[in-house]
């Protein structure tokens, strides 16, 4: 298997005739996996190196074991013939609302210790659907309607009843995730909330200032939200910072500096404006091609080519929903409508793969097909960035839980009737009392 540095050229868009339809697996869960699957003729875009053409991955226990053009298949695998298909990895998605997530509530504009966990509903279809767009791992971000309105959820999309069983890892109880902060207009206006930006600002800076203290100290008497915010002083936990104007951001880069904090910009609209000061401190972009139908006015500057000017920069970039702002199940469309404005081909899947994994430091699981990663991929029918493309399956942890030739997730991927609850089309952002804020 060959190695190379991001920047090849474009994917050849796979051509011909109608592909005989890949074998049917019955790929058991990867903690009950009992022998090896071994996957072969496709093309593999690993994004660890250049594509693999007649490529093989094989997979067991839900990791990857294997991927490579010349590979020893286990004697006891169980082939699945592929040829003509394109297999990359999962998409992580560095934020989205799916889930039914709510956050922080109207009783004040800092609240760190809100868990968006606690909050999210693991039989929600919207998972179903991000699947079936090929989501693997996701971001589930609450709302940005406050400064702090919140910690974030790592989710790994598997089957699952219960928040533990799609964690993406508990660590004491709890998830992993990252930390919520805003700044804009979102979190401003409301009763009790900063009226102005430069009040916005204070408050972020008081309440670091005060955990600061708090974090020296003995703890004796415990304080959920200063705990929280610990974490953010320490780096153990990142925060997701929702900004649109270049004012805005630059703000952020401040108070990354002043505290030192890690962190990933969100939306980051005008980032196209300051990609230079961006490379230079090292801040990593969450970027969306599409925001804000029907208008916004931070989002008056957003250009298609935001993301190729970032890449061009140097600015590590990864591509969100915001679901449902853009659907889950359109995101290889959003990175397509991104090389339309100017990113590379390769810059665009590994936005949507690595990029993002690499933001959320989960990249030693997730992100790329390697051996020892999770077996977290997809299978398509052509190039991954062709409109004329279709995911055919999505494999979370060496289980297959989309196919698109089942006539149940067909219609997770396709919408109609009982695809959703009419609630899912609701966007969860605000989670404040007469509905100040928004996304």
């Amino acid at each position: 298997m060959k190695h190379a540095n991001s920047g090849s050229g474009r994917i050849a868009v796979l051509a011909g005739a109608a592909i005989t339809a890949i074998a049917v697996a019955t790929a058991a869960p990867a903690a009950a996996q009992d022998r090896a699957i071994a996957i072969t003729g496709a093309r593999i875009l690993t994004m660890a190196g250049e594509p693999i053409d007649n490529g093989t991955l094989v997979i067991k226990d839900g990791k990857i074991v294997a991927v490579g053009s010349d590979i020893a298949i286990p004697a006891d695998a169980q082939q699945i013939a592929a040829d003509g298909r394109v297999i990359m990895p999962g998409i992580v998605d560095t934020h989205s609302h799916i889930g039914q997530v709510a956050g922080a509530d109207g009783s004040g504009p800092v609240q760190p210790e809100v868990r968006a966990m606690d909050s999210i509903d693991p039989l929600s279809p919207s998972i179903d659907k991000a699947r079936a767009g090929g989501v693997t791992t996701v971001n589930i971000m609450p709302g940005s309607g406050h400064l702090v309105s919140g910690q974030t959820f790592y989710m790994k999309l598997r089957k699952g009843r219960t928040i533990e069983d799609i964690a993406f890892q508990m660590k004491d109880g709890a998830a992993l995730g990252g930390i919520k902060m805003a700044n804009g207009t979102n979190p401003m206006g409301g009763t009790g909330f900063p009226g102005t930006r430069a009040k916005s600002a204070s408050l972020v800076r008081e309440a670091l200032t005060e955990a600061k203290t708090y974090c020296s100290g003995d703890r004796k008497t415990r304080d959920l939200a200063k705990d929280a915010l610990c974490e953010v002083l320490s780096g153990e936990r990142l925060v997701h910072f929702h900004s649109h104007r270049a004012d805005d951001i630059m703000t952020v880069l401040r108070l990354k500096q002043e505290f030192g904090f890690d962190v990933l910009i969100q939306h980051g609209t005008e980032t196209w404006k300051i990609a230079d000061e961006l490379a230079k401190a090292g801040v990593p972009v969450s970027n969306i091609t599409l925001d804000a139908p029907g208008g916004k006015l931070e989002t008056m500057d957003l250009r298609m080519d935001n993301a190729g000017i970032l890449e061009r920069a140097g600015v590590l970039v990864s591509i969100h929903s915001d679901d449902a702002v853009i659907d889950s199940r359109m995101l290889l469309r959003e990175a397509a409508l991104a090389v339309r404005g100017g990113m590379t081909p390769d810059g665009a899947l590994r936005a949507l793969t690595i990029n993002g994994a690499r933001q959320m430091k989960l990249d030693a699981r997730v992100g790329s097909l390697e051996p020892g990663k999770d077996a977290d991929f997809l299978v398509l029918d052509g190039d991954p960035l062709s409109t004329y493309t279709h995911i055919l399956e999505t494999w979370v942890e060496g289980a297959k839980l989309f196919d698109r030739s089942k006539p149940e997730d067909l219609l997770m991927a396709t919408g109609g009737f009982g695809a959703g609850s009419p609630m899912e089309a609701s966007h969860h952002h605000w989670e404040i009392a007469e509905g100040e804020g928004g996304h």
